[in-house]
């Protein structure tokens, strides 16, 4: 049975990854990062060279993914190998979105998902585009965190080791924006009784304090 959940969901670049971790290491409970799974999903399409769900599926099945949710080192295995860096390359954000739109797909993570989240004890904070609306619709508290697309996109820009011009990376969030609230399957957007907060003129310190 699963103990405390909270729900972060959020565009790109919202500042949700930082606030969830900050949240959970606060806590003392764990952590999960849906898109990183999303992400290890695309990844293992790629390197399998496959786009059906069903050859995704199976080729996740040779490659497990498995999260590790401490908070403070948070990591992500396929298989017995670490992609917790390669996971976030432009080759993999440039196509996630894509991936996370086949319907089997996204039924299989979001079983996976609820799996970690029924089996941690205490509380576990989690982030992603539909937590509060699909993963967990019964979790403690639903946050939906955001930002205008500007600051955003300093933001990931900052982040990037090869550095991007804000422009480009804006860009490519906007794109991600379309995909990820338009698509058919569990489409971003916030839940009813979701705590609303835009993280435009916010810190990460002030944002998690008001979370908290």
């Amino acid at each position: 049975m699963a103990g405390i959940v909270v729900a972060i969901d959020g565009p790109s670049g919202s500042g949700k990854s930082s606030t969830a971790k900050a949240i959970a290491t606060r806590a003392n409970w764990n952590y999960l990062d849906t898109g990183a799974l999303y992400r290890a999903a695309t990844w293992i399409a790629l390197e399998e060279n496959v786009d059906q769900g069903w050859e995704i599926i199976a080729a996740i099945k040779k490659r497990p993914i498995f999260f590790k949710t401490d908070p403070k080192n948070p990591q992500i295995m396929a298989g017995e190998k670490d992609i917790s860096a390669e996971i976030r390359s432009n080759r993999i954000t440039d196509q996630v979105s894509q991936f996370s739109q086949i319907p089997e797909l996204r039924a299989h993570l979001v079983a996976m998902q609820r799996t970690i989240i029924e089996e941690c004890p205490t509380g576990i904070v989690v982030e992603g585009r539909d937590i509060g609306t699909v993963v967990a619709p019964d979790a403690n508290l639903k946050v939906f965190l955001y930002a205008d697309l500007q600051a955003r996109a300093l933001r990931r820009a900052s982040e990037l080791e090869t550095q991007s011009a804000t422009q480009d990376v804006a860009q490519s969030l906007d794109n991600r924006d379309l995909i990820d609230s338009t698509r058919k399957i569990s489409p971003l957007r916030p839940a009813e009784d979701a705590l609303e907060l835009d993280s435009t003129e916010m810190g990460l310190t002030e944002v998690v304090e008001v979370i908290w």
